[in-house]
């Protein structure tokens, strides 16, 4: 066994050796493959094959249970006596079986500077017996009692109720079958440039990533390994398609009006690249319909069986900001998060509106219910010495982050459990063939 740190929201590249051979995969492929368990083939010999790898992944360390307290105190100590209405703070902390949790008790005030008066030590085992003649406790402050001889306590906390709700995690939705929907929207508006030229932020380089394939490339590799299918809808928009040089806004990249979906990140890059030498790039830079699209596709999966992330990378400003606003408010309340990358030069200071960290996003006197959209400028995480993956690794780091916490939040908002993780073959093997 190998105890190692999950981070969803990097590629964490894992290499296995044994006399046998030796394979790759990533611990996304192994934690979002069906059951968290992936089968490798061993590579050795060059056109031999040398067996196989079974790979299962345990969720070891997580914080499941949050407890929730009602305490009431009696005649605490303070220079100023203040009844039991009075507000009081407490912290609490335990170890990690909760045999011993250590209660700090304060004097709570308004501008921050919490007197303390005192602490006293309990277990999960005493606090889970409830209100009892057992959980009434002597508040004691060591410095007085240390310093007077007569001290007794400082008052008495007495435990009113004990409450314990699961917390669950994302690795537990997606070990019980939970899948990531990926779904690319890409800008062909004229600001870009003529991709046949070196100036265009969508030239086709035939030595390196443009930054449109750059970011598609960062978090599309991530968040493939939690899509069982591989199947990812792309779409493009501001762009004049042929024959009759109608101006779409979320049109497939594959041209397949029927189905959108590419298969696999290469697939979606293919597609990219083909399309630029078919449509005539022009505008405007519209968002809205290709939100609203995913949206669609959303609302009929609302059971948490599946989370549709949307990626849109752009050159410019919105022109649809009002359309924008009333569909991230819509799209809100569906399993649904929305990545935005700005990419070249631009001024998005406008985009920041969308990114609801600081005001939640509002259209027509509605809130957003959840805050989905994320927003970063793709030159924030360039490389200055050129490295494109230490570039791209940059970007999905911080992009992606938010993911599960935006996903737990829309499951918990629904009351949504995980279902019981997957169950793997039981017997994990090395399957070797001489």
């Amino acid at each position: 066994k190998f105890v190692l740190d999950y981070f969803f929201e990097e590629k964490q590249n894992l290499r296995f050796d044994s006399f046998l051979g030796q394979t790759f995969c990533t611990l996304g492929e192994i934690i979002g493959s069906s059951g968290s368990r992936l089968e490798r083939v061993l590579s050795g010999i060059p056109g031999k094959k040398c067996g196989s790898i079974i790979f299962t992944a345990e969720e070891l360390s997580n914080c499941r249970d949050i407890a929730t307290m009602q305490l009431c105190a009696n005649k605490l100590d303070k220079k100023d006596f203040f009844g039991k209405s009075d507000p009081f703070l407490v912290f609490y902390r335990s170890n990690e079986d909760g045999t011993t949790v250590k209660v700090d008790v304060y004097d709570w005030d308004r501008d921050g500077s919490h007197d303390f008066i005192g602490e006293f030590t309990t277990s999960y085992r005493e606090l889970s017996r409830g209100q009892s003649q057992f959980n009434v406790y002597e508040v004691l402050n060591p410095k007085k009692k240390g310093r007077k001889k007569k001290y007794v306590n400082s008052g008495t906390v007495t435990l009113l109720s004990f409450k314990v709700e699961s917390e669950y995690t994302f690795v537990d939705f997606i070990r019980g079958g939970t899948q990531l929907n990926f779904t690319v929207a890409i800008d062909f508006t004229a600001s870009n440039g003529n991709p046949s030229q070196p100036t265009s932020l969508h030239y086709m380089n035939p030595y390196q990533l443009n930054a449109y394939a750059m970011a598609l490339k960062a978090v599309g590799e991530i968040v493939q390994d939690y899509d069982s299918d591989k199947l990812f809808p792309a779409y493009g928009f501001g762009a004049k398609l042929p024959p009759d040089g109608k101006i779409s806004h979320a049109f497939p990249l594959n041209s397949d009006c029927e189905n959108a979906n590419c298969v696999g990140i290469e697939g979606v890059l293919e597609a990219y690249y083909d399309c630029l030498r078919k449509v005539q790039l022009y505008g405007p830079t519209n968002f809205a319909p290709v939100i609203n699209q995913v949206a669609q596709c959303a609302s009929e999966v609302t059971d948490g069986s599946q989370y549709f992330v949307l990626l849109i990378i752009t050159d410019g400003v919105i022109s649809d900001m009002v359309q924008t606003r009333e569909a991230v408010v819509t799209a809100a309340s569906l399993p649904m998060s929305v990545i935005i990358v700005g990419v070249g030069p631009a001024e998005f200071d406008a985009m920041e509106e969308l990114d609801g960290d600081e005001v939640r996003v509002s259209s027509r006197g509605r809130a957003a219910e959840r805050d989905i959209v994320q927003f970063v400028p793709f030159r924030d995480y360039i490389d200055r010495s050129g490295n494109q993956v230490l570039s791209m690794a940059r970007l999905a780091k911080d992009v992606l982050a938010e993911i599960p916490d935006q996903l737990l939040s829309f499951m918990k908002s629904r009351g949504i459990e995980p279902r019981p993780a997957l169950s793997p073959s039981p017997t994990p093997q090395i399957n070797v063939h001489l």
